[in-house]
């Protein structure tokens, strides 16, 4: 399906991005190379790297073939996953990234041990290498095999394997500052096909008359694709229950996500200060905003298109997560290659970045403080790359076992996700916000994040999981308040609010204001 054209197109693009990663790396030698430059970046990411990392890290296959999947089967609503991410980012950025900086920390569990100490620390380290190496990295790996795999025949196995050889070859000898710097190219690659791809299908839906006559077809011809808050009989609501996702659990997994993710926040811990990482995660805010058009319209699109015959219907009810691979068959030759290099370019950016942060949490809060903790720079280095092919290798093992059977693995990995991420986040709130949150209290809170989760599964089946996950969060605050007051109190080890600075630029404030402003917007004309 891949013309000579198409394929020139892509071998353009992979020859572009290797050479920039070729020429980041090599600027210094492993033996020259600390820890902080390649864990980090060696603190020098400027603002607009943060942002064009952060969505190349976020959007991969989970996102546009997972939602691409849900545009087809229940449609805008689906987008909440991104324009409420938004909010989210100016939040984390305001009041997360003050202290995050402020403390020097590298990692997730560092942090944990400065707040509680070892003990919670290590527990942490390795859930979350387990977590990002067997859930993350696999859903990555096997949903890009799948859209590859539709558009070109071949073997998943094979196309998740090629994958995963290109991200390392890019990313594994420069570490956080080739990755970063790439995904400009990522994320420039990314846009351009989706919205080549969004153009194309909208115009096809319009009958030739242009891409808004596409748009006004589609919402005059499938209105009930076209709601945000979905009402109780729609088959999806179990998924996004309504006004719960404005009021309950998804707000919670976005800040487990965004403010305490490791693959994410990796990009902020190595910006050049605190002002450069705050304009980093506004820049992300503003392009999370687009990213619905470039992947939940075509989704949307291809609903109405198999309703006037032009795809296969039964092929899509059977496998939604196929729909973005089908929709790229409609492309021309020239376009077609660069919409599959945007693909392969979220892909390979957010194994690159999953990668870079598994063998950082590993490397140093597992290998370096409980495995060799006197070992040179270069040393850690060399451990790190070799922790991040081990796990792309585990991963395409892992595949297809754990994600093969899963009729939307978008969904799946939200309640993969969804059964800690309470914990987390309240674990990181009150760890930051209140001063008598202890080692027992944490200890508890993600220990009854789970058994809860567990427990109202199967007592209550039925029940919407962002809901559930809610219902959780709260119950994980109230235990980790009786818990820790119940324990002896250790303010040692709290976190002094009052030197901090929360104060954010004008610039920043008329950001978050206008981004705010723009998704109430959205949200009432689609309510």
């Amino acid at each position: 399906m891949l013309s000579s054209l198409d394929l020139t197109v892509i071998g353009l693009y992979a020859v572009i991005l290797l050479s920039v990663a070729l020429y980041v790396s090599t600027r210094k030698t492993t033996a020259d190379m600390s820890s902080e430059d390649y864990f980090l970046a060696g603190k020098s990411l400027p603002w607009w790297a943060i942002g064009a990392s952060l969505i190349a890290a976020n959007i991969s296959a989970e996102q546009i073939i997972g939602q691409s999947g849900q545009g087809f089967v229940v449609g805008l609503a689906i987008a909440a996953y991104e324009w409420q991410a938004a909010i989210v980012l100016i939040i984390v950025a305001k009041y997360f990234l003050p202290i995050f900086l402020e403390k020097k920390i590298y990692t997730m569990p560092q942090f944990l041990e400065l707040r509680f100490g070892p003990t919670i620390k290590s527990m942490m380290a390795v859930f979350w290498v387990v977590l990002y190496t067997a859930v993350n990295l696999t859903a990555v790996l096997w949903l890009g095999g799948l859209a590859l795999s539709a558009l070109t025949g071949w073997n998943v196995i094979a196309a998740m394997t090629g994958l995963a050889a290109f991200a390392v070859i890019y990313s594994l000898y420069g570490g956080l500052k080739a990755v970063a710097l790439t995904d400009i190219i990522q994320v420039v690659v990314l846009i351009a096909g989706g919205f080549a791809i969004t153009g194309i299908v909208l115009s096809m839906v319009g009958d030739g008359a242009g891409i808004f006559a596409g748009l006004g077809t589609l919402m005059g011809e499938i209105p009930g694709h076209f709601k945000m808050i979905l009402s109780p009989d729609n088959p999806s609501y179990n998924n996004l229950p309504g006004i719960w996702t404005l009021l309950g659990g998804l707000w919670v997994l976005h800040f487990s996500y965004w403010g305490f993710n490791q693959y994410i926040i990796q990009r902020a811990l190595g910006a050049e200060s605190l002002a450069e990482a705050q304009k980093g995660l506004a820049f992300a805010a503003a392009l999370k905003l687009l990213i619905p058009v470039i992947v939940v319209i075509p989704g949307i699109a291809a609903l109405y298109l198999a309703r006037e015959g032009q795809l296969d219907m039964a092929r899509l009810a059977a496998s939604p997560d196929s729909t973005y691979g089908i929709l790229m068959g409609l492309v021309p030759e020239g376009l077609r290659g660069l919409v599959f290099a945007a693909l392969i370019a979220a892909i390979v950016s957010s194994l690159a970045s999953m990668m870079n942060s598994i063998s950082t949490i590993f490397t140093m809060d597992i290998y370096r403080d409980m495995i060799a903790p006197d070992r040179s720079e270069a040393h850690y280095v060399r451990v790190g790359r070799t922790t991040s092919a081990i796990a792309v290798i585990i991963a395409v093992i892992l595949a297809r076992p754990f994600l093969g059977g899963m009729e939307s693995a978008f969904q799946a990995i939200q309640e993969y996700t969804g059964f800690i991420a309470p914990g987390i986040v309240s674990v990181f709130l009150l760890g930051m916000f209140w001063k008598g949150c202890n080692a027992q209290g944490a200890f508890a809170m993600l220990i009854i994040s789970v058994l809860a989760n567990i427990a109202l599964k199967f007592i209550t089946p039925d029940l919407a999981f962002v809901i559930r996950i809610w219902i959780v969060f709260l119950a994980c605050l109230v235990v980790g308040y009786v818990a820790s007051t119940m324990a002896k109190a250790d303010t040692a080890r709290a976190i002094e609010l009052s030197g901090m600075n929360f104060v954010t630029t004008h610039g920043f404030n008329r950001s978050a204001s206008a981004l705010v402003l723009i998704l109430v917007g959205i949200y009432a004309y689609f309510w």
